[in-house]
């Protein structure tokens, strides 16, 4: 059985973009609705992870081996600086929310298969978050666009 990969894939992930929602959110606090938006983002993937928990305690998870995780390994660490700088840093966050939408989204249909209904009630919640970090990034990004790469330095 290999979803105690996916579900390890997916605490550490959570854990990883909640880091990364901080550290955009911080390093950009001249930006009041990036930094607000940021915090309580980074506050669902903590309540993500602890829903996890007992997923976790009946499955296990796995995140060594073959299956290691490249791309959610560091995330985010330092925010950019820049007139490009705020628009760079939403996109690696989508790219990051977007990883994670899918892994809920495998999860979640071997949750069904598995015909465990306290798991898929976990990702349709988490679902529903990721969706919803999904459309304000890119509402944020697509405001942020036309300043960024328009207007002069």
């Amino acid at each position: 059985m290999k979803l105690p990969v996916y579900i390890g894939l997916l605490d550490e992930a959570e854990a990883t973009l909640a880091s990364s929602f901080r550290v955009v959110a911080d390093g950009h606090g001249d930006e009041p609705d990036v930094h607000f938006i940021l915090q309580t983002f980074a506050k669902k993937c903590d309540a993500h992870r602890e829903a996890l928990k007992p997923v976790i305690d009946r499955y296990g998870e796995d995140v060594e081996g073959e299956e290691e995780h490249r791309l959610t390994a560091n995330g985010v660490k330092e925010v950019r600086s820049g007139p490009l700088a705020l628009m760079l840093d939403l996109q690696d966050l989508y790219v990051l929310v977007n990883h994670i939408d899918v892994t809920w989204m495998m999860v979640g249909q071997a949750a069904q298969g598995d015909q465990d209904k306290e798991l898929q009630a976990i990702v349709t919640q988490c679902e529903g978050d990721s969706e919803l970090e999904i459309r304000w990034l890119q509402t944020r990004m697509k405001q942020a666009a036309p300043q960024a790469l328009l207007v002069a330095e």
